[in-house]
């Protein structure tokens, strides 16, 4: 206390306060405004509960607003009711019953609004109670881990309470207040909440891996907290050059600017930054953004304002939901009328995204709830649940049974692209719900059961004898558009040699015996290049297994601009492996005499090939050579 007392004189001694005084100032109906998650400062709330507890009509109808508490909420007890009203902006677990049984109450707004609730005083903050580091030589301290809509209720509040302690970081960035802006100081030092994120299970690490595919090196990326986004972050250490322009900043993100993931090198804006606005982590990740120039934290008006999170190049945001229906709706704030947590940020993110140059949105969930017992993708939303993000601020869907690009389809492709990566066990009925809304063909067909289950195992990419990188797997039921698209630009004679006929539409009803399989009798792999939007299929190569189970009818056929490049060969040759897989011994197929290319490429296969000819057309018998 010497060295302080030397450097602020009487200053800082007079707004030493002690705790039987500190709230004193406190009246009938304040607004009370309490620092966010991890910076919740927690010694202040105690004493503000210790003292109305001591002094029960001292306080009354004081409304506390928080934008999500981690920590105690002892306000919303039943026994403080005529003292306290909370007032939430994001529900979190420890406010989530209070507000559904009407005893607290939730404001739903953009987080990067919020502030300007302040400034206009629609929403007048009467006293706020922070935590910040203690004071440098020039009287600054540091707001640490919670800056984001903390720093307005300082600017706004008519009295500051500050908790010194020693454990909070000082943040580069928007993050100091001066001494001057506080009227009252308590010291105390103690352990910053921590937030645990979770350990990914098997189904976040598959929702990562699919994620880390649509991730590309230089992006800029957003991303929320738990398990699944701890597991999409973990998936990312082979990335190059990746930058963090984020609302929240947390051990993830930390471990990927340790390791130079992330060096901000490629961002349009703050190059060579990381800006998040607030943190959520552990105490290592507290110490590493301690005094750290590579680290900013600004204001929730900077990082979540759609318009700044534009000027990032190839932003990438990623976030979650609770439920999304098959029109491509999606809630991340309640579930028909119980209120679950809020807007937050979602939306902020997801709509800068979109405006962004190259800009992607992700939304990666699990496929199920409540232990697998009710699915997430849904028909459509229930009446009352609350719309946080509309039709067209989502890109692609991540769960753990694949990626939904969404963007740009029409309402039928959206919804079989959504069923496709719902939970098997929920995809029959869903297609029976769709059917019934007409969102999709009402004669679409399905395979249900194991059956009809999408092997991804079977998936692989493959680089062709001539470079070509492609990805071989086998058909979805939601690959209709892009067979479509395959078959009308193949030539009549690519249409007469596959099928040896002159037929060339390709309806639904036809497109169907392609996309919708009995994997357990049938295969078919398509050849897909690009990423994507851009994705198409060069390629597609099937398999009908004969009656006796030990072997299969074979053809396929590659698009006339792509032939030469070597993926016929490559086809061929995964249907081979997958055959043999499946216990094969062989393939039958019908060539026409003339067409030498696929006899060619038949015999250089390997196989031992019987051959018999009738009326211009070859009839293959290919047996597997034992290896």
């Amino acid at each position: 206390m010497a060295e302080k007392k030397s450097v602020y004189g009487s200053e800082y001694k007079d707004k030493l306060i002690s705790e039987d005084l500190l709230f004193k100032n406190v009246t009938l109906g304040d607004r009370i405004f309490i620092g966010t998650a991890c910076g919740e400062p927690q010694y202040l709330v105690r004493l503000l509960i210790d003292y109305v507890d001591s002094h029960p009509t001292a306080v009354y109808d004081a409304e506390v607003f928080h934008v999500w508490t981690l920590g105690v909420a002892p306000y919303t007890d039943e026994k403080f009711r005529e003292n306290f009203r909370h007032n939430s902006f994001f529900i979190g677990k420890n406010t989530r019953e209070a507000v559904n049984e009407g005893l607290a109450d939730y404001t739903p707004v953009f987080m990067s609004q919020i502030p300007r609730l302040f400034y206009d005083e629609l929403v007048p903050i009467d006293v706020a109670l922070v935590q910040v580091s203690p004071p440098d030589k020039h009287g600054y301290m540091s707001l640490g881990i919670s800056v984001d809509i903390t720093k307005a209720a300082v600017e706004k509040a008519e009295t500051v309470i500050a908790q010194i302690n020693s454990n909070m970081p000082r943040v580069h960035g928007d993050s100091f207040i001066h001494i001057d802006e506080v009227d009252y100081l308590i010291e105390h030092d103690e352990p910053l909440l921590v937030y645990d994120g979770q350990v990914p299970g098997e189904i976040t690490q598959r929702i990562g891996k699919y994620v880390s595919r649509i991730i590309e090196d230089g992006d800029t990326i957003q991303a929320g907290y738990g398990s699944t986004p701890n597991a999409i972050l973990s998936h990312l250490k082979e990335k190059k050059h990746l930058g963090v322009h984020t609302e929240l900043l947390t051990d993830g993100m930390v471990d990927l600017i340790k390791e130079g993931v992330v060096d901000n090198s490629m961002k349009s804006i703050d190059r060579g930054k990381s800006v998040a606005t607030f943190c959520m982590g552990c105490e290592k990740t507290y110490r590493f953004i301690d005094e750290n120039p590579s680290i900013e934290f600004r204001t929730v008006e900077y990082t979540n304002n759609p318009l700044v999170i534009a000027k990032n190049r190839k932003m990438t945001a990623i976030n979650s939901a609770l439920q999304l229906d098959l029109t491509g709706q999606a809630t991340a704030e309640s579930i028909g009328k119980h209120f679950y947590s809020g807007i937050g940020g979602n939306a902020d993110f997801m709509r800068g995204a979109v405006l962004a140059p190259g800009g992607k949105t992700i939304l990666a969930m699990q496929s199920t709830a409540m232990e697998g017992s009710v699915s997430r993708i849904v028909p459509f939303l229930e009446a009352g649940t609350g719309i946080t993000l509309g039709r067209g601020d989502v890109h692609y869907v991540v769960t753990e049974y694949g990626i939904a690009h969404i963007h740009g389809k029409n309402i039928r492709e959206r919804a079989m692209d959504l069923i496709a990566i719902a939970h098997p066990d929920f995809r029959s009925d869903l297609i029976e719900q769709a059917k019934k809304l007409n969102i999709i063909y009402g004669d679409q067909a399905f395979v249900p059961g194991k059956r009809g289950h999408y092997p991804e195992n079977f998936e692989t990419l493959r680089t062709t004898k001539k470079g070509l990188d492609i990805l071989l797997r086998p058909v979805k039921i939601s690959d209709e558009p892009l067979l479509k698209d395959f078959f009308y630009s193949l030539s009549d004679d690519s249409i007469y040699r596959r099928f040896i006929s002159t037929r060339r539409d390709m309806h639904h009803d036809r497109l169907q015996e392609f996309c919708v399989i009995d994997y357990t009798q049938d295969m078919v792999i398509v050849a897909v290049s690009g990423k994507g939007e851009k994705q198409k299929v060069v390629g597609i190569g099937q398999y009908n297994i004969h009656s006796d189970k030990h072997m299969a009818e074979v053809a396929l056929v590659v698009r006339d601009d792509m032939q030469g490049h070597g993926i016929g060969t490559e086809i061929l040759s995964y249907l081979t492996y997958v055959g043999k897989k499946k216990g094969l011994l062989g393939f039958t197929a019908e060539v026409l005499r003339d067409n030498t290319p696929m006899i060619h490429l038949f015999e250089k296969m390997g196989f031992d090939i019987e051959k018999r000819k009738d009326d211009g057309v070859y009839f293959l018998k290919m047996l597997f050579k034992e290896v």
